[in-house]
């Protein structure tokens, strides 16, 4: 008994000798976030799958030397192997610089790659251990492209479109007409911007066989021009750039299919309007004929065509029609064993994937139920499978998923809970699963086409974090009225006490098709507030995306009335939690975020302080296709674009505002706070003001980062 007595006397001095020297877990800080931790999968974007997708190929940094190395990993054996650096390449022009191999691109044989620097074009040959100059000029080249075939380089330069032949080194121009008003094989920027990823500015592509390539030519003649002032010369740099806003004209888009042999174009028949949307186009098998999508303005009325490139004579194959607007999304692949194409429509209420035989007939339904494919990501006809990315598990996951063409045997092939983002070629047996969960940074791991793991190619394992106490966000639904529930997320402060008083910063986005309350892993400077003592909160509103027709589309014609509300319901929520201080609640969002903060503190007085980065402050200064998409056109919505317009209703500012933008931003123009601001003066209103000199919309610059989430941080914690 006397041995137990001291052996708890013992065990409960090292509990309080533990308590007194535990090591405090590290407080985050802005430079933490946007400079010291290095969180992004290491090879970032130059991780490839070869096109015959068995290898896998990422530069890496030499640790000693600073060169670039271009890697391949054979994802069978898993042997890793260095193919080259740049420093075994020439070095370039009179300045001896060394080229990077960033931007590097296979060709389909795997036997080359193409690398786009300095403004040029260069390709080394892996078959001869040849490197080849493909340009040298003082223009530009961009957008290149190796044909199929692997005989030739296309590129564009100053908005025309070329071709490189390989075996004869000699270079031919396609079009010759291009100018800053008409582009040849290159994407205007309304065009790059919503109906294309972001910096993908590729207008054109190549036949399977290599004999043709199918381009846009965009013509901005008619198209309002805005200017981009760059304040670091002494006497300034401007930059006109073209950008319809609501109710401009649009750039005339043609589509055209050019001989690389002989030269000769055949332009396609699009019909006689040409105030319309030409958003995809798609080779088919037989090298013969182009797919194409035909959109009208209003963004309501779709048809899919197929024409011939040897007259360019077109018919409609199918067509849809929505009575608010209709996305436009790369669910469509055409299968080479039949006379057949997957399809992707939202026509049942939810995203889902069809098969359709040419006359636009649909031989079977793949997918169904009330959830969404969020991605096609490939097609193995051999085996006859399909697979796709979907939120069937949760809509706050991405699972991935395999089934028949024939629509049976639906198989799940990712395993943990969280996002699944894959890349595959198609018919290849394997893929590459990038993963993150809400406290899980990007993992990318390689995978059988059964789902089995087989190795990682970049763990990005970051033991690090777990010295500053993360804490896992709280995902939950808060109910509504007339049975509707709200999915939303809260991080509470890692000392967390239910009995104290907090207060709350609201993260908003909100807008159409987005989604904010997912597992993806999350901002670390919601972290980093949450260790300053508040509860971070966010939730999707309606007019967010994932959930069906019926969510979405409530919001047309009139952005912000149903978020801000769904929002405040959201707010009477967390006024009702024991834990929350109601008269402490912040709000803070960039983009259309930013729009929803200016709306917010025009709109309601639940908000003490509100942080609004790049916003919209009247949807006439925004871009056609976004705008009208779900805005219609002003002229036939004069009351929706006032009413949904925060600058209209400065004099209702209620709370402590902060506002920065970019003057370089070309996508929310500048213009949109300084209206902003000339309406808060007329109304005198304070407001505290951040501008970013000769910064885009996304401020990537890492000092600027610093600068800017320093000044929200001081700014909110002043002001709530």
């Amino acid at each position: 008994m006397r041995h137990l007595k001291i052996s708890l006397f013992i065990w409960i001095c090292m509990f309080i000798v533990s308590g007194l020297f535990a090591i405090p877990a590290k407080q985050l800080t802005v430079e933490d976030i946007y400079a010291t931790l290095k969180l992004k999968p290491k090879y970032g974007k130059t991780l490839q799958m070869l096109p015959q997708g068995k290898q896998v190929s990422y530069i890496e940094i030499n640790a000693g030397t600073g060169d670039q190395e271009l890697w391949i990993c054979d994802i069978k054996s898993k042997e890793r192997r260095k193919i080259l650096s740049n420093a075994e390449l020439p070095q370039i022009g009179a300045d001896s610089l060394l080229l990077s191999l960033m931007a590097y691109q296979w060709s389909d044989k795997e036997d080359g790659i193409l690398i786009e620097d300095l403004d040029d074009l260069f390709y080394f040959d892996f078959t001869s251990n040849q490197f080849i100059r493909i340009t040298d000029t003082p223009e530009k080249e961009e957008n290149s492209l190796i044909s199929p075939d692997g005989k030739w380089i296309s590129f564009n330069r100053h908005n025309d479109l070329f071709v490189y032949n390989l075996e004869t080194g000699k270079e031919k121009a396609l079009t010759s007409n291009g100018s800053d008003d008409l582009f040849n094989g290159k994407l205007a920027w309304v065009y790059e911007e919503e109906f294309y990823t972001r910096g993908d500015t590729r207008g054109y592509n190549w036949s399977p066989d290599g004999h043709y390539i199918a381009f846009y030519q965009m013509n901005q003649q008619n198209v309002p021009l805005y200017p981009l002032i760059d304040y670091r010369d002494v006497h300034t740099d401007l930059k006109m750039t073209h950008y319809p806003k609501a109710g401009d004209p649009n750039p005339v888009v043609k589509l055209g299919v050019v001989n690389v042999e002989n030269g000769d174009i055949q332009w396609v028949d699009p019909g006689k309007n040409t105030d319309i949307y030409l958003p995809r186009y798609y080779w088919l098998p037989d090298n013969r004929t182009l797919a194409f999508i035909r959109l009208d303005r209003l963004q309501q009325h779709l048809e899919f065509l197929f024409a011939d490139i040897s007259s360019g004579k077109s018919r409609i194959v199918l067509t849809e029609e929505q009575p608010q607007w209709i996305e436009i999304r790369d669910y469509v692949h055409f299968l080479k064993k039949q006379k057949a194409f997957i399809w992707g429509s939202e026509s049942s209420g939810y995203w889902h994937l069809y098969l359709y035989d040419y006359q636009g007939n649909m031989i079977q339904t793949l997918t169904s139920g009330d959830w969404d494919v969020t991605e096609l990501n490939g097609v193995n006809e051999s085996q006859n499978y399909v697979f796709f990315t979907s939120t069937k598990e949760n809509i706050t996951e991405r699972q991935f998923y395999r089934i028949g063409i024939d629509g049976q045997n639906m198989v799940r092939l990712s395993e943990k809970p969280g996002i699944h983002s894959v890349t595959m070629v198609d018919n290849s047996i394997y893929y590459l699963d990038n993963y993150s969960s809400s406290i899980i940074p990007e993992q990318i791991s390689a995978h059988n086409d059964d789902g089995q793991f087989l190795e990682y190619i970049d763990e990005n394992s970051h033991p690090e974090l777990e010295a500053y106490d993360l804490q896992e966000p709280e995902f939950f639904q808060i109910p509504g009225d007339s049975g509707l529930t709200f999915n939303a997320y809260m991080i509470k402060p890692p000392d967390f006490n239910p009995k104290r008083k907090y207060p709350v910063l609201v993260y908003i986005y909100g807008g159409p098709n987005s989604q904010s309350v997912d597992m993806e892993f999350k901002n670390l400077w919601h972290q980093m507030m949450a260790q300053k003592g508040y509860i971070i909160f966010c939730m999707d509103n309606r007019g967010t995306g994932f959930r069906g027709l019926a969510w979405s589309r409530v919001v047309y014609r009139q952005l912000g009335k149903y978020e801000l509300a769904d929002h405040l319901t959201g707010i009477r929520y967390l006024q009702r939690l024991p834990y929350v201080d109601p008269d402490r609640i912040g709000i803070w969002g960039w983009s259309y975020g930013g729009y929803m903060v200016l709306y917010a503190l025009t709109h309601s007085d639940v908000f003490k302080a509100g942080a609004s980065v790049a916003p919209v402050s009247d949807w006439r200064y925004y871009d056609s296709i976004y705008t009208e998409r779900y805005m219609g056109l002003p002229s036939e919505n004069k009351q929706g674009y006032y009413d949904s317009a925060p600058l209209h209703f400065a004099g209702d500012l209620k709370g402590k505002l902060f506002l920065a933008h970019g003057t370089l931003d070309d996508n929310v123009h500048f213009q949109n706070s300084v209206m902003m601001i000339d309406k808060l003066i007329d109304e005198d209103k304070k407001y505290h003001l951040e501008i970013f000199p000769n910064h885009g919309h996304s401020i990537l610059n890492t000092a600027d980062r610093i600068y800017l989430f320093e000044a929200i941080t001081e700014f909110l914690r002043e002001n709530f």
